[in-house]
């Protein structure tokens, strides 16, 4: 049973998950697309600890209690948004519902958001909010959203107790003084609940009530549960802690961060956890410093990804990372595919982290928010159909050539992704071929971490992303388009595509 059954998250409630069932939109590529790095985001405070739906202490800053969750958790203007994101114009309207072609492009062209506005963007990327939604109805959302969350952790808390604390070895300091800091929080958050007036007082009884029902239909396999902690456990402490969000008294934010993994595992049993999805799971956290509003945005961010944490879909990855690059550069191809370099199984780390390491940590998170929004690969989509439209009025002219081979069809599978990764490989083509083994390709590609230029890597790979889908599309049409008095349309839908 999967989490969506009992939980009734965003996606349910028609909150889009990305890169599912959405029309394109339209307006990709472009020459001038701003790659310009923005400001690095100011040390965060602390994340708020949360045991159940009126357990979450105030953000420094953000309002509390009911006051608090009239504006929705995510500061003093709320996570739900004012009227409009100042610094994204035309993507929201007067009443708080988000154009989503609009703020995918803007984050594609812009080369990500604010720091400033990326928590309150984030919210919407990442499904926990629906796009549809209005200002007004999403503090109601959010307060619903709490309420399940600590129901759902309240219930594998109480069926396996053994999991509530970290198993400590005794010998890192950082994280024994973690877990002192996390216990104070909880205790101070305990201590300060606020007052409620009867009506809201009401409210969260009944979305208690209702998320108890749901609670109760739901069974949790917990010998899978205890394997799924006990790799958490060691994960966990492996986490970045060299950034300042899980510094000093940040380091509780790791327990913070064990517990939203510990939830997802719990009702996500297909997919339970698998290495590396702390690393996921602390950008979300550490951006919306928020437990609940990270926990729901990395679940709905792991719908699209999942399949990339099992053995199938790995595999599936790299194959299409191999073929991309065949078409690109044939030599390379080859020498990395050679039998003494076995297969491009080094990529995987970049392909499955988002490529975390290779940048500034600042980068990394406008690089997680560029691929996260799907803009190419939507824009794939719509020039297929344009193609299609295309091979459909040939099929029909009279001066078409009946002994003309069909043209093949693009591979709209090969996502922005796969091309920042096959970007890196050729602005270091000369030192890949020079490698002459697995072990030294490892070597020289863990050597990059953290020494790549973002900018550089996306315009590269927005050129790569380009020319395949303009040769291909010519390629595609052949003798057969070239035989026609006139190019026009394809040549219009295409510029209109990407201009």
């Amino acid at each position: 049973m999967t989490e969506r059954a009992p939980d009734g998250g965003p996606a349910s409630r028609g909150g889009a998950v990305p890169g599912q069932g959405r029309e394109a939109a339209v307006g990709g590529y472009s020459s001038r697309t701003s790659w310009q790095g923005r400001d690095a985001r100011s040390p965060p405070s602390p994340a708020p600890v949360s045991d159940g739906a009126q357990a979450e202490p105030p953000r420094a800053g953000a309002q509390s209690g009911d006051q608090r969750r009239s504006s929705v958790p995510g500061g003093a203007s709320g996570s739900s948004g004012g009227p409009a994101l100042p610094g994204l114009p035309g993507v929201m309207d007067s009443e708080g519902r988000v154009d989503e072609s609009r703020l995918r492009t803007h984050i594609f062209k812009n080369g990500g958001v604010a720091p400033a506005e990326r928590a309150r963007v984030w919210r919407f990327l990442f499904g926990m909010f629906p796009s549809s939604s209005t200002a007004l109805e999403r503090p109601l959302l959010a307060e619903q959203l709490a309420v399940r969350y600590g129901a759902m952790k309240r219930k594998w808390r109480q069926l396996l107790p053994s999991a509530a604390r970290i198993r400590l070895n005794g010998t890192d300091d950082e994280l024994i003084a973690a877990v002192r800091f996390y216990e104070r929080r909880r205790e101070q958050a305990e201590g300060s609940q606020p007052q409620q007036g009867e009506e809201a007082a009401q409210r969260i009884s009944f979305l208690e009530l209702q998320a108890q029902v749901l609670m109760d239909r739901v069974s949790l396999d917990l010998e899978d549960l205890q394997e799924a902690v006990r790799i958490i456990d060691k994960d966990v402490p492996r986490t970045e802690r060299d950034l300042d969000y899980f510094l000093g008294e940040g380091s509780a934010n790791l327990l913070v961060l064990r517990d939203i993994l510990i939830t997802f595992a719990a009702f996500h049993p297909d997919v339970s956890y698998a290495q590396g999805m702390n690393d996921l799971c602390s950008r979300f956290l550490e951006v919306l410093d928020s437990e609940v509003d990270a926990y729901w945005c990395f679940s709905s961010y792991m719908e699209r990804v999942s399949r990339d944490f099992r053995e199938d879909g790995l595999r599936r990855k790299i194959e299409l990372e191999a073929d991309l690059l065949k078409e690109l550069d044939p030599q390379l191809h080859s020498h990395l595919l050679s039998d003494t370099m076995d297969t491009l199984t080094f990529c995987h780390r970049w392909l499955l982290l988002g490529f975390q390491r290779e940048f500034d940590h600042s980068d990394a998170l406008r690089l997680f928010e560029i691929l996260s929004c799907d803009h190419l690969e939507l824009i794939s989509q719509a020039v297929e159909r344009a193609r299609y439209q295309e091979r459909l009025s040939l099929t029909h002219s009279q001066d078409e050539d009946p002994d003309a081979a069909p043209p093949p069809t693009l591979n709209t599978a090969f996502t922005f992704e796969l091309f920042i990764c096959a970007a890196i490989l050729l602005e270091h083509r000369d030192a890949l071929l020079r490698c002459r083994s697995e072990v030294e390709l490892i070597q020289f590609t863990s050597s990059l971490q953290g020494k790549l230029d973002l900018n550089t890597v996306l315009q590269k790979a927005e050129e790569h992303f380009f020319n395949y889908f303009k040769r291909a599309s010519w390629q595609g049409l052949g003798r057969r388009f070239l035989s026609r008095k006139s190019k026009e349309p394809l040549l219009l839908q295409f510029r209109s595509l990407f201009s």
